[in-house]
């Protein structure tokens, strides 16, 4: 025999619950989603559903879920990379027509590219990412580096080299390696894939052209001559800050977690103020003299399974999930940069965070990975190919790559 539960003498409310897939972090978006549960007043209530630690698995686990229809898909915490593969098939719920400009409004460019497909926006931008250049001021001092100015690739260099120095980069054959070589390609004016729109067996990558040559003499450079240190081949983010922390650190380009995992260090005692009075922070370095940079652009953006039994509700608790004040308080409780110009104008921001206005400014350059929905591929083909480092030649890595990765697209190769 079925049961009613009860209220008083009334039929029982139910309130619509929505679920929000987020990826791990320190707590941040489930807070959000209890504000905005309480802040709906009974219109729906929001619960979260933790995807796993790492970006392949999330994407694996999304596409997997969309695929099937789930209806529980209801919001999802989306990378970047994984957009087109996901809004391609159609397994977005298209974003209201009078909600457009109100989701793009005041944010970052960056941000904004990252969150287009086929020019249109097909998810929300929530927070961003980016990598800047960190540096040690006595080193750039002695360089007679001016880090008020653009800096070069090849300034960093001779300044590490001169000095007997090591340079902060991700060397590792993961993620961080097409973050590197993307940034490096688009910096020098050039792109990875140049129809990104395209079928997979028609795809042109722009690898053997000048600016990925340029990206290759750099990265083989650093790791011919050593200025990455013995475990750049492995080198991920922590382990580059670990680097840049030590006596040999000179400049590295990283994301802002490095601010708060530094005073971290301190706190524990494992490294000295005197590290932390020496950092300063410019925009990611440039690969031509007066020419803009493209820094990384990294982050997460919200997005509305097509089978979700409430679209128009998962689209408006996104539209308090994303509110300014919200962004700002995501970034001061869990570092992570908000995509919105005007979350930037809280002070609270400044006093944490005091590199927060170049952050801001790298947001507005930065260039998203290639946008295709065969990302997966040209990501692991690359980071076969520009691995290690130190075997890295403009003359033959980007034509050899570019062969590769077309042939895996063509289904002639495996990777």
């Amino acid at each position: 025999m079925g049961t009613m539960l009860l209220t008083g003498c009334g039929p029982a409310e139910s309130v619509t619950t929505l679920t929000w897939y987020i990826n791990p972090d320190a707590g941040g978006q489930a807070a959000i989603a209890a504000s905005c549960t309480e802040e709906a007043d009974g219109a729906y209530r929001i619960e979260t559903s933790l995807l796993p630690t790492d970006a392949a698995a999330q994407r694996e686990q999304l596409a997997r879920r969309l695929a099937a229809g789930d209806t529980s898909m209801d919001i999802m915490s989306i990378d970047p990379p994984f957009i087109p593969e996901l809004a391609e098939p159609g397994f977005l719920a298209p974003i209201p027509e009078d909600s457009v400009d109100l989701f793009s409004e005041n944010v970052l460019e960056g941000a904004l590219a990252g969150a287009t497909w086929k020019d249109e926006l097909v998810t929300v931008p929530f927070w961003a990412n980016t990598q800047i250049l960190w540096y040690r001021e006595s080193v750039a001092e002695a360089a007679g580096l001016d880090m008020s100015q653009p800096v070069t690739w090849d300034q960093l260099i001779e300044a590490a080299t001169e000095q007997d120095k090591l340079l902060g980069v991700q060397g590792s054959p993961a993620e961080s390696m097409t973050v590197w070589i993307n940034a490096l390609v688009e910096s020098a004016g050039g792109q990875i894939l140049e129809n990104p729109e395209a079928p997979a067996d028609e795809l042109q990558l722009g690898l053997t052209s000048e600016a990925g040559q340029e990206a290759a003499r750099i990265i083989g450079t650093i790791g011919a001559e050593g200025l990455g240190g013995p475990g750049l081949p492995t080198s991920t983010e922590n382990t580059s800050l670990t680097l840049f922390q030590g006596d040999d650190g000179s400049f590295m380009v990283n994301y802002p977690f490095v601010w708060p995992a530094t005073l971290g260090a301190v706190e524990a005692g494992s490294i000295d103020q005197s590290v932390v009075d020496d950092i300063g922070w410019a925009l990611f370095p440039a690969v031509t003299e007066g020419e803009d940079t493209a820094p990384p652009l990294g982050g997460i953006n919200l997005g509305v399974g097509a089978a979700s039994d409430n679209p128009d509700l998962a689209y408006e608790a996104i539209e308090c999930i994303v509110k300014p004040e919200n962004q700002t308080e995501y970034f001061i409780t869990n570092g992570n940069p908000p995509s919105n110009s005007e979350a930037y104008d809280d002070p609270a921001i400044e006093e944490d965070f005091p590199m927060a206005t170049t952050i801001r400014d790298s947001l507005e350059l930065a260039a998203p990975r290639p946008q295709t929905p065969f990302y997966n591929e040209i990501s692991t083909g690359l980071q076969q190919e520009w691995s290690p480092p130190n075997e890295v030649d403009p003359d033959t890595t980007p034509e050899r790559s570019q062969e590769f990765i077309t042939a895996v697209l063509r289904g002639e190769r495996l990777l």
